[in-house]
Order: structure tokens, then sequence, then C-alpha cells
């Protein structure tokens, strides 16, 4: 079952989108506004999103910017505007596609299983599929779920994806900078700082002895690896 939200202020397009994506595969999401589809995306595993621009609470420029600080889903951007402005503005906050209302019923369908074929099957998804077990350490990516021995253990969203893009490596080093740049998808200003406080949280909530660890080394003058055999 794929998960699609559809958030726009008008409650006719968002019924109307879910008649033109009609598919038994399908469950569909409804928001009004920004805030109310980041708490759906909180509490859910969404597939794709369908976002409009104008909207009241919070506009889809902010909300796709929350979007994209922690979640990697498609996010096709609606807007009755054809200017290209918005439009840009809309693909450099992360958007992966762009629909000006009027809608063709046929474009929407087209660019929403597109967009979906390059996210569950090209390999954008793929790690959302998976569930990484390295020793005692089980992290289950559809459920957001970190389990350490059968307990499960409650981390940040940033620990969380430090933790995932190590265990999805293992045995593999990795430098801060190298490590900031794929969570935070920035420069990577300051890393060494930022990344040193997150592993050393990360190390207090997973390992017996943080200052022995039997998982995330330390490799001087190189950076972070977890070490281990990874087991699917």
């Amino acid at each position: 079952m794929v998960s699609i939200l559809l958030c726009d202020d008008e409650k006719d397009i968002v019924n109307a989108l879910k008649i033109y994506l009609n598919n038994p595969d399908y469950r569909f999401y409804e928001a009004y506004n920004g805030k109310q589809a980041l708490e759906i995306i909180q509490k859910e595993k969404i597939d794709l999103v369908l976002l409009d621009i104008m909207m009241p609470v919070m506009d889809g420029i902010e909300t796709l910017s929350k979007i994209r600080e922690e979640n990697n889903m498609p996010v096709i951007m609606l807007s009755a505007k054809s200017e290209d402005v918005d439009k840009i503005l809309g693909l450099n906050v992360g958007a992966d596609d762009y629909i000006t209302k009027p809608f063709n019923p046929l474009e929407v369908t087209a660019r929403v299983n597109s967009q979906l074929r390059r996210y569950l099957k090209l390999g954008s998804g793929k790690a959302a599929e998976e569930v990484y077990v390295i020793g005692g350490i089980e992290l289950d990516d559809r459920r957001k779920e970190v389990r350490l021995d059968g307990e499960t253990v409650a981390l940040t969203p940033k620990e969380y994806e430090i933790l995932k893009f190590l265990m999805a490596n293992p045995d593999k080093v990795f430098s801060p900078k190298q490590i900031y740049a794929s969570i935070w998808k920035e420069e990577p200003w300051g890393a060494e700082n930022t990344i040193a406080v997150h592993i050393r949280h990360l190390r207090e909530k997973i390992e017996i002895n943080p200052a022995e660890p039997r998982y995330i080394r330390v490799v001087f003058g190189q950076g972070y690896m977890i070490e281990g055999e990874r087991r699917k």
C-alpha cells in the first residue's frame, strides 16, 4: 500500500485529486494547511506529497522546507500561478516536480506515477523498506524505530539518521564532513563539533559502556564507523 498525502486548503481540490488518482493500492491522507501536513508526516509513513503553495497557517514553501529537514519522499508542488518564480522557488527548496492549476487529470496521474516509480523502485525509497541489524542493534526504517537487545531506544531525528547512515555502510569510515553533508544536505561548516556531539549522545544510548564502545568506533584523524556484520 502506497501512502499519499494531499495538502491543499481547498477541499474540492483534495477531493478531485483523490478521484484522479483513484487506485486500490493508494492510501490517502488529507491536510488543509502546512501545519496539518507536518503533523501527519510525523505520525505516518508517507511515500509522496502533493503540496499546494498558497495556504493559510503555513504555506507550501515553508512546509516543504521543514519536510526536507527530515524526509526525502517525493513532493510535487501545486499552484494556481504559472510564473517561473514560484516554480524556481519550490524546486530550490527541494520540490521534485511542479503542477499548475487547473490540473489535467492525465498529467497528475503521470507525474505521480513517475515520482513513485523513481522513489520506490529505482532506489530513493529503498532504505525505507529495510530493517538494518548489526549485533544487538535493530533499526526498522519503516517504523522509524531502533531497538537495542530487544529494548526500544529513543533517538532524536538526527541521531536516528546518523545511525542509519552508519548501519547501511558497516565497517566503512566516514569523516565528520561526509556524515554532515549526507544528513544535513548542506555545506559542512562546523561539522566536526556537530557530529562529535551527536556521536557522543548516540553512544550514551546504544553502548553499554560509551567509553569502550562495541559499535560506533572512532578512527583517529579520519572519522567514524560502525563495526560489525550487517544482517537483513
